[in-house]
């Protein structure tokens, strides 16, 4: 026990002697918690996820012993925390609608009762260690929860419950440690939130997360286990996009971090995601979903433990053996959180304000996605897609370029093109991923072996078609040759035939790699019919005016991914479009024959 010495803003100075950097405490009369960041002496210096208004001088302090935890167990799935991981839900029927300062709530509920099957493997006598599953719990319809040994916990089994309900607090089995200690187990367990969860290997990443979105799919592809991040302005359309990954994405589980987004934003989401249902089972989406809200009001040190809440969350899913995606909306604001906090402790600023250690807490964050081989033998893996919302648009600011050092696949948003209503607002020339090769091997055994190239033939049909559209605007279009016009509009096909897709179509929000690659072809198959015509002297005028054009920038609206062989029906039927034309503009061979001297 210890009492308040000094208060500035969200740091508080204590008397303290026995507490360690990490430890959480709870100060004053309202029972404000923190976590302690620095020591001196017999005093120290706290920073507290609470508005510490009202907070006095002499108030009494005490240390809990921990550090700042999440608890892990049945009941995450289908929850709404806050950053330090209270249920919204189940605060909002202690407090109110509005959280009340100091307010303690279990982060999973204790008088819930949860069906246990033990492990059939898991005998008396036998030595665990940590990582090893337990049994397992049938959390929702589409979810099986295994219960793992907590990661430090090694040492013999005394003794493991039979199958049957039991509440969180319910001991469900007693292991003997080396030192002689009996430890018991239960359905859930603590784990600190700034410490990686360990695993047995890292391994290399294989499959590619399946978004449903034509253009992170076929152009920027990104792994399971990867790291993206999207950078965009304001308006770009950055938390729909994030909705549409969460939404469609091949993971099995997905985490959604709202981290000093503004309040309304939030709440869209808050309203949105519990009412949509799994492409996948036909089941509720919050089944395999869990929401961490941390709006731009809330305190900002607790903005700054979310992303780490989130990303603990997704470890503990991933050494279940589950593909988990976690989504951070945005590292700016959890970025600008490290600021203030910065400033306050008087540590030197360096670019625009940012703490020096910006860029190692970024790749400290980032570095705890991958696919990795759990203690249990399973594999499982943590996808980071970070969001960041540079000032401006200015992808030179400090987060945006130190986050573009870090990740391997970079989906950047342009005002231009949401302004121009095309979504997703993805720049083809900014954009790049790293991915490239490894999705290139999953795609050529599971789709087609062109893929690659495919690929690489349109983005250069795009950067072509920028540079001739910054012809066009300087001297007009008239400036053209046909084979510069006719490339000009087959990228334009492109842009507006595969690249643009409406997340409100109930038809085209989402694309199969079958169907990606099946529009893919066509489109570039119309463009070489073409650019063979425009070789042989037909005008780009006459190729423009063919129907087949805006017939096939209907092709993704009229057939869904399993109508594939209707869509493929039209495909094969494109170069019937160009017969009129290829007779018209070839000279038979005996023709050439009789003209010949």
């Amino acid at each position: 026990m210890g009492a308040i010495l000094e208060i500035n803003g969200p740091l508080v100075k204590l008397e303290l002697p026995q507490t360690v950097i990490g430890e959480q405490v709870r100060v004053g009369r309202m029972g404000l918690v923190g976590e302690v960041i620095g020591r001196d002496g017999d005093t120290a210096l706290a920073q507290l996820y609470e508005d510490t208004a009202g907070l006095r001088p002499g108030e009494e302090a005490e240390g809990l012993g921990w550090p700042l935890s999440v608890e892990l167990g049945p009941g995450l799935l289908g929850a709404i925390f806050d950053g330090v991981q209270r249920p919204l839900q189940a605060v909002r029927e202690q407090s109110g609608d509005r959280i009340a300062r100091g307010v303690a709530v279990p982060s999973l509920p204790r008088d819930k009762a949860w069906h246990f099957v033990p492990d059939p493997t898991r005998q008396a006598g036998g030595m665990l260690t940590g990582g090893d599953v337990l049994g397992s719990v049938q959390e929702t319809e589409s979810i099986l929860h295994r219960i793992l040994t907590p990661p430090l916990i090694q040492g013999e089994l005394l003794e493991l419950a039979p199958e049957g309900d039991y509440t969180l607090d319910e001991a469900i089995g007693r292991v003997k440690l080396a030192d002689g200690r009996i430890e018991k187990l239960h359905l859930f367990h603590r784990w600190p939130v700034r410490t990686p969860r360990p695993f047995k290997q890292r391994d290399h990443a294989v499959a590619p997360l399946i978004t449903g979105q034509r253009i992170l799919d076929t152009f920027y592809p990104l792994l399971k286990g990867g790291k993206a991040a999207i950078p965009g302005p304001f308006g770009a359309g950055k938390t729909m996009l994030q909705q549409q990954i969460a939404r469609w994405c091949n993971a099995e589980i997905v985490i959604y971090v709202g981290c000093g987004e503004r309040g309304n934003e939030l709440t869209d989401v808050l309203e949105f995601m519990p009412e949509l249902k799994d492409p996948h089972t036909g089941r509720p989406l919050m089944e395999r979903t869990l929401l961490v809200a941390n709006t731009s009001n809330m305190p900002v040190v607790a903005r700054e433990a979310s992303i780490y809440v989130g990303i603990t969350l997704a470890e503990y899913f991933r050494d279940q053996g589950y593909d988990v995606v976690m989504v951070a909306d945005s590292t700016s604001r959890w970025a600008e959180a490290l600021r203030e906090v910065a400033g306050r402790l008087g540590q030197m600023p360096v670019e625009e304000g940012y703490p020096a250690y910006l860029g190692s807490r970024l790749a400290a964050f980032y570095e705890r996605a991958g696919r990795v081989e759990t203690f249990a033998g399973d594999h499982g893996s943590v996808t980071l897609i970070g969001a960041v919302s540079p000032p401006g648009g200015d992808f030179s600011e400090p987060v945006t370029s130190h986050t573009k050092e870090i990740i391997q696949t970079f989906w950047a948003l342009s005002k231009e093109l949401a302004d121009a209503r095309h979504y997703p607002a993805v720049d083809w020339l900014e954009s790049f991923s790293g991915y490239v090769k490894s999705a290139a091997k999953w795609w050529a055994e599971t789709v087609d072996p062109n893929w690659e190239s495919a690929r690489a033939e349109a983005l250069d049909l795009l950067a072509a078609s920028e540079e001739l559209q910054r012809i066009v605007n300087l001297v007009g279009v008239e400036a053209l040759s046909s084979e510069q016009r006719w490339t000009l509009e087959a990228a334009g096909l492109i842009k507006e035939g595969l690249l643009q897709q409406s997340a409100t179509d109930d038809v085209d929000s989402f694309a199969s790699p079958e169907k990606q690659y099946a529009l893919l072809a066509a489109l570039l198959d119309i463009y070489r019919h073409g650019m063979r015509l425009v070789k042989l002297g037909a005008p780009a005028r006459r190729l423009i005016q063919l129907p087949l054009l805006a017939q096939a920038r209907r092709w993704k609206s009229q057939h869904g991914s399993d109508d594939l062989a209707a869509l493929k029906a039209k495909i094969a039927a494109i170069p019937d479009s160009f017969e009129p034309l290829i007779q018209e503009y070839t000279v038979p061979l005996s023709t050439l024959r009789e003209a010949t001297p």
